[in-house]
């Protein structure tokens, strides 16, 4: 199972002010467009500012897991000024089973940081399975 979540608030630098420079969000919606059919993935205008919202939760990770990921990576580079926060819970990693991961995107950058508030899975979400 492969789960993520995230958000993303779009801004063309970190000192845009009223869409100066403005986004290049034609280019932004092509890679939203891409990960149509695999769960939530939107990219809409909400109080004068533009958001990526995703979601899903294949039964494998297959390549959506880096895609995601990518996903992340490529706005912060269409769009250095945005900044956002994407979980992830995969529990065919065998160093992260179970735990999320937070990737953090922040003037351009994704970084990957651990979870403190959803890990870890057994026992702060689910019960210990027995036999």
């Amino acid at each position: 199972m492969f789960e993520y979540h995230g958000w993303i608030t779009l801004r063309s630098t970190a000192d845009a002010v009223d869409d100066d420079p403005p986004l290049r969000l034609d280019e932004i919606q092509d890679l939203v467009n891409g990960f149509t059919g695999y769960g939530l993935m939107d990219l809409r205008p909400a109080n004068g500012a533009h958001h990526v919202h995703l979601g899903g939760f294949p039964n494998h990770r297959g390549t959506r897991g880096a895609d995601v990921v990518d996903l992340f990576t490529r706005i912060g580079h269409l769009a250095p000024g945005s900044y956002g926060l994407l979980y992830v819970h995969d529990d065919e990693d065998p160093e992260h089973e179970l735990a999320f991961r937070v990737h953090r995107l922040v003037r351009g950058t994704v970084s990957e940081h651990t979870d403190h508030l959803l890990s870890p899975v057994i026992p702060t979400l689910e019960d210990e399975y027995l036999d």
